[in-house]
């Protein structure tokens, strides 16, 4: 995880211990890793990963070069078939150098995939979070029940919201944040719900729950006046189709994979759909006057 890796390098770097920041500087083509990539070397340990394979294993030995003879930061280009024999065919540039030369206050956070609210700290809540510790993404985990939430401590990018009514955060969620939604009660699932539906502006939105679940709450929702089309983006059941299992870790692979689909689909659709607006808009098109 980037925050938690420019923690690790602040910490390193306020404790005075020697370390180099290797960087993907730039990238072209099939590549392990995408530009803003970092890992972190120290004589004995080394955090994050430039993408393993011989790449990582000769960029730890010139990041130790580097500690062992000082020096000022440098670029190395990679061609990776021609200099390290892969078979990616893309090439990227590595920038090598200490903290002293690369401050972790100036490092630039990479765009979250998704904004999430998570609703339910139960089993498979908990599994789900597990997963997201390890990928960018903001998450919002929230129950009203404080003992639900395991003891340990989250990552950063993973914030616990013990509250109640849980329903009322829906309203501080920013534009096109995801849901997911899996509580301990229909009730509060349905409470839930409504205010998402009521907001409209959800980019993704799950409900745990099997197919006659899903059938109750589209007629209750109908009959409190949601409009079809609205129902219709509640994804419910969750979960990538093929993936069969009811064990929470189970599950949480499945949706975790779907928000990870969706997220990747909507940062793929959207030049197209700026272009489609533009066109729609009469952007750029010359006047006939």
């Amino acid at each position: 995880m980037a925050q938690a890796l420019i923690e690790a390098a602040r910490r390193w770097l306020d404790a005075g211990r020697p370390a180099v920041a290797v960087a993907v500087q730039r990238c072209r083509g099939s590549v392990p890793r995408e530009a803003g990539t970092r890992m972190l070397v120290a004589a004995d340990e080394v955090l994050g990963t430039i993408g393993g394979g011989h790449l990582e294993w000769q960029a730890i030995a010139d990041a130790r070069a580097l500690l062992a003879g000082g020096g000022a930061p440098f670029v190395q280009h990679i061609a990776l078939g021609p200099t390290l024999g892969q078979c990616c065919g893309g090439a990227l540039d590595l920038r090598f150098a200490t903290l002293a030369d690369d401050d972790p206050a100036d490092w630039p956070l990479p765009a979250p995939r998704f904004a999430l609210q998570l609703y339910g700290a139960g089993h498979v809540g908990r599994a789900i979070a597990r997963l997201l510790a390890g990928i960018d993404c903001r998450v919002q985990w929230i129950d009203e029940r404080e003992c639900e939430f395991p003891a340990e401590a989250l990552p950063p990018h993973i914030e616990r919201v013990c509250v109640e009514p849980v329903h009322a955060e829906v309203a501080l969620a920013p534009p096109g944040a995801y849901y997911l939604v899996l509580t301990h009660s229909h009730d509060l699932d349905l409470a839930i719900t409504q205010a998402i539906l009521q907001r409209a502006d959800f980019g993704w939105f799950g409900l745990i729950g099997s197919r006659t679940k899903r059938a109750r709450f589209e007629h209750r929702l109908r009959d409190r006046g949601f409009a079809d089309a609205l129902i219709e983006g509640m994804v419910c059941p969750i979960g990538l189709p093929g993936i069969v299992g009811k064990e929470p870790e189970v599950i949480a692979v499945a949706v975790v994979a779907q928000l990870l689909q969706h997220s990747a689909r909507r940062l793929t659709d959207a030049p197209s759909k700026l272009a489609e607006r533009a066109d729609a808009d009469g952007i750029g098109q010359t006047s006939s006057d």
